[in-house]
């Protein structure tokens, strides 16, 4: 009987498998796939976070001199932003990675508890060196199948880092390095296997530096104005607000610089990095607004300077109605990842580490009642009732300029918070992988339909058109803001 049960197990993966071949933009991605997964694992262990990506960029950047793409370096003057790109003529289907990690995140590969490689480490936690390999993956496979079968177009992959709070593809916007994109294509790592139809927040980044003057704060407290006080006033200030914005608006903060170590001096400076989110742009610049003036109010309290500054600033996402019918169309026909036993056994040891809400919750975003399923095998109806948990993302600013369209992978265990160490823990899993690759197909397979069926491309750049026609795109940087290069340096 167990040996009946292996053949089945067996053959049933063999007709999975060929499933998923049944075009030859599947089978180009599986037959090199191998090295993309590679690319993946290298990236995820060198975890470097917002504009400090180096080696994570250049092994990017190696692995498209060898599919033989054109390259551009220091996109929008970031030196760690590039571009590949291959073909001639045609339409130019874009398809954007990212490499970036977060600090703090720092964990062992594999194992189901909290294990830090490095205290204080960077990690993977929102799995972007699966993202940037699949994204890579997806255009290569384009690539490939455009030259077997002489169909003129271009392909580009555009390595975007700092998405944890740099707005990176905003800078990119900005200097123009999508203007003549036909449609862009992502993905994210994600509990389920879905077209990625969640709005984002837009969202500005600005740090508030309070200077004021020093003193003995015991003899002479009364000749110091408190940089510190200030950043206090202003965060309660900011409190007070929480009350009295949208519901759907977020507000967080943290603190850069308290004045020092010593409580017996009053504190010349302080620093405070807000993160202001809302439902649209001019949502968000009316609540940028509000909290300025917390600001200034907290300085004329404190008889101290503030200066605002903003770090970085991206839009919320537009939706791509006749793109994400395209796309769901493709991931129905393709199937979600095949995982095997051994995959759901170490998804199952994650989910032990979860809390019942954790699950709950991702299940309530997708309007569904909670399973037992570790990973996901299903793949979620389009028109599913949602209850979106809203973040935020640069892609928002790429969506404004070049209809855009999103593929999310179940790449975790479901339930598993995103910036966390449970999400590193899976980043090299067999189960990811298995995701990412069929994240890639998934993309390959709706860049190749866009190329090859010219109508698609025309609906979707009309739709754009129209959700754009009463509110053009402003870029939410200001003019004078530079990528902010040294953000992560503290």
């Amino acid at each position: 009987m167990k040996l009946l049960t292996i053949a089945a197990s067996f053959d049933q993966e063999i007709t999975d498998r060929n499933m998923d071949n049944r075009s030859d933009i599947w089978r180009g991605v599986d037959t090199i796939k191998a090295r993309f997964i590679d690319l993946s694992d290298k990236v995820w262990g060198m975890p470097e976070v917002c504009y400090t990506e180096a080696r994570s960029a250049a092994e990017h950047l190696a692995e498209l001199r060898h599919q033989g793409f054109r390259i551009t370096e220091n996109v929008a003057g970031i030196p760690t932003a590039l571009m590949g790109e291959w073909g001639e003529g045609g339409p130019v289907i874009a398809f954007m990675g990212e490499y970036d990690a977060l600090p703090g995140l720092s964990q062992e590969a594999g194992v189901a508890e909290h294990r830090p490689v490095e205290t204080g480490g960077h990690g993977h936690g929102c799995g972007h060196n699966l993202l940037g390999s699949a994204a890579l993956l997806a255009a290569t496979a384009a690539k490939d199948w455009l030259a077997e079968n002489k169909v003129p177009g271009r392909v580009r992959y555009y390595g975007c880092p700092a998405e944890e709070g740099g707005a990176a593809k905003a800078f990119m916007v900005r200097s123009g390095a999508f203007e003549d994109a036909d449609i862009a294509i992502t993905w994210h790592p994600h509990s389920f296997w879905e077209v990625a139809v969640t709005p984002s927040l837009a969202n500005t980044r600005a740090d508030f530096i309070f200077t004021g003057r020093t003193s003995h704060a015991a003899a002479s407290p009364h000749l110091g104005r408190s940089a510190l006080d200030a950043v206090e006033l202003m965060n309660v200030g900011v409190n007070y607000m929480r009350e009295h914005m949208p519901s759907d608006a977020r507000v967080h903060y943290a603190l850069l610089d308290t004045g020092g170590i010593a409580p017996n001096v009053v504190q010349a400076h302080a620093r405070v990095r807000y993160s202001i989110r809302a439902r649209d742009l001019p949502g968000m610049n009316e609540l940028v607004g509000r909290v300025s003036k917390i600001a200034d109010g907290a300085a004329l309290m404190t008889e101290t300077k503030v200066e605002m500054k903003i770090i970085s600033a991206v839009s919320n996402i537009l939706p791509n109605t006749p793109l994400e019918q395209a796309l769901h169309r493709v991931m129905e026909e393709l199937g979600p990842p095949h995982f095997d036993d051994a995959d759901k056994g170490f998804a199952t040891q994650i989910r032990s580490t979860l809390s019942d809400k954790d699950i709950a919750s991702v299940y309530y975003a997708i309007g569904m009642e909670p399973t037992d399923r570790p990973l996901a095998d299903f793949l979620v109806p389009l028109d599913a009732k949602r209850n979106p948990l809203v973040g935020s993302t640069d892609v928002g600013d790429v969506s404004w300029v070049v209809p855009t369209v999103q593929v999310h992978a179940p790449t975790v265990a479901i339930g598993t918070p995103f910036h966390t160490w449970q999400v590193v823990a899976q980043g090299k899993s067999p189960h990811a992988h298995k995701a990412m690759v069929q994240a890639a197909k998934a993309m390959a397979g709706i860049g190749i339909k866009a190329l090859t069926e010219p109508e698609l491309i025309k609906a979707a750049k009309a739709d754009l058109a129209r959700r754009t026609a009463k509110t053009p795109y402003v870029c939410p940087l200001p003019d004078h803001v530079a990528p902010p290069l040294d953000m992560s340096v503290v």
